[in-house]
């Protein structure tokens, strides 16, 4: 323990009160000790040090300090100072409150997280240079309530050539991801209560988005091709939340003729399109749909993200608004400020300039499909499941087939229920260190699916490969 890295003390002592000095500060020193403010460890001022802020003599802070390491509170070594007694809590079980400590990282756990991308070459000299140059300029600001000019050109340019779609930068707000732009749009678009479709089975950190500022959702059915357009009705929805590129976890993507009922659908009934586009770069199976925004820009607003290409720790997005919501928006951005910091715009900017994250989607491609097929190769032909289809992005389904396990493990068993039997294979997996979710929580209503989702974007092919054939040999001795 450096003797400099010390705790602020936030005690004051009154020269009025009957007590004396130096037990007035024991005291206090007891009392943040027992609320925990001072935990096993933490190293003290010196006593002059603590004597000059205090304006009292050194004598004071000694003699309390002396107090205290009688008792077992504190320790004083030479050569380190005094901290508080390492051993506090076996010495005074009942006197002091549990110190608050580090998260602990389970690290025996291979968590098979759905979406999570590969980042271990991320921080390649393309990367590095861009926080460089961004560190370089430490006091740069932005004026602008929608973001970096720089970095909403380059979102531009990003859109243009992976996505083909043709937009202005003035229509381009910087989010800090996906949660925080739905957030901005349900705020400004109507300004009272609204109801927004959300599909079922949909990603559940979004649908949970509404509800929470107080709005009112209703689940929208889908199937293998995504969202049934022919089942929206004429009235009573503000804006639907759609993942038309590659729905969310099932994996169908959005057919032309649903993109133009569902285009025609908005522009009928007035209401918006959100277009969760969070993923659509990396497909597996032929090439990226084009966004919904080309087909109805005046009503789609587009939801995009960096962190299926990147990383979720960059906490940066962004959307695209028809030009007479962008009024709306400044307004409340000015209010309320701009939640990415410029040096994260400034750095991103310089990284897309560069060309850095095209070339790294079109080699993170690569990788992720030949993860797909580890995927395919080892859980497809599992008794008693049916593997999704994985036409892109970084995450599988596995369907539990209540038949199929019935069948394998007799009569005894034959009336297991799909909930249940995922329910068993969920905790079987984390017993045996494997971390997957269960599908059913992807569901919003009735008629919940039930098996596991698995991501295979962030393990290495090696770790990724183990864990696959633990997973199918979980479910194969669950069946027996």
């Amino acid at each position: 323990m450096r003797s400099d890295l010390v705790v602020d003390l936030p005690v004051t002592l009154d020269r009025t009160y009957d007590t004396a000095l130096p037990q007035q500060l024991a005291q206090q020193i007891r009392a943040l000790i027992g609320r925990g403010v001072l935990n096993p460890g933490d190293q003290l001022p010196s006593g002059r040090a603590l004597a000059g802020e205090l304006s009292v003599a050194r004598g004071t802070v000694v003699t309390a300090y002396e107090e205290l390491c009688a008792e077992g509170y504190l320790v004083a070594r030479h050569g380190s100072g005094t901290m508080v007694n390492p051993n506090l809590a076996h010495l005074h079980p009942q006197g002091t409150t549990t110190p608050l400590r580090a998260p602990v990282r389970h690290s025996h756990l291979v968590k098979l997280t759905p979406g999570a991308p590969d980042t271990s070459d991320l921080a390649d000299p393309s990367w590095r240079a861009a926080w460089r140059q961004a560190a370089a300029h430490p006091g740069i600001t932005n004026t602008d309530p929608l973001g970096l000019p720089e970095l909403r050109w380059q979102i531009c340019e990003h859109l243009r050539q992976m996505r083909s779609l043709v937009c202005d930068p003035g229509q381009v707000v910087v989010t800090s991801g996906a949660r925080e732009g739905l957030a901005l749009l349900l705020h400004v678009a109507r300004g009272s209560r609204q109801t927004i479709g959300v599909e079922s089975p949909g990603y559940p950190s979004l649908r949970k988005v509404p509800p929470a500022l107080g709005h009112h959702t209703v689940n929208l059915p889908t199937d293998e091709h995504g969202l049934l357009t022919d089942e929206l009705p004429e009235q009573g929805l503000d804006a639907v939340l759609v993942t038309p590129g590659h729905q969310y976890p099932d994996g169908g993507s959005l057919s032309t003729p649903r993109r133009v009922e569902l285009a025609a659908w908005a522009a009928r009934t007035h209401s918006w399109i959100i277009e969760d586009d969070f993923d659509s770069e990396l497909r597996h199976v032929g090439q990226p749909l084009p966004a919904l925004a080309t087909l109805q820009p005046s009503h789609t607003v587009l939801l995009g993200t960096f962190s299926s290409v990147m990383t979720s720790a960059l906490a940066c997005g962004y959307l695209i608004v028809p030009p007479r919501l962008v009024p709306v928006i400044r307004d409340h951005r000015r209010a309320t400020g701009q939640p990415v910091g410029a040096l994260v715009q400034h750095a991103l900017a310089s990284y897309l300039e560069t060309g850095a994250l095209r070339r790294r989607t079109q080699r993170l491609r690569q990788v992720y499909r030949r993860r797909r097929q580890l995927v395919i190769d080892t859980l497809a032909d599992v008794d008693g499941t049916e593997l999704l289809p994985i036409n892109g992005g970084l995450h599988a389904v596995l369907v539990i087939d209540p038949t199929g396990h019935a069948a394998a493990r007799g009569p005894a068993d034959s009336h297991a229920t799909s909930a249940e039997l995922e329910t068993s294979l969920v905790r079987s997996c984390a017993a045996h260190g494997i971390g997957v979710r269960a599908l059913s929580r992807y569901w919003g209503g009735e008629g919940a699916k039930h098996g596991i989702v698995l991501g295979f974007g962030r393990l290495s092919d090696e770790v990724l490969t183990a864990a696959l054939e633990q997973v199918a040999r979980i479910i194969r001795a669950e069946e027996r």
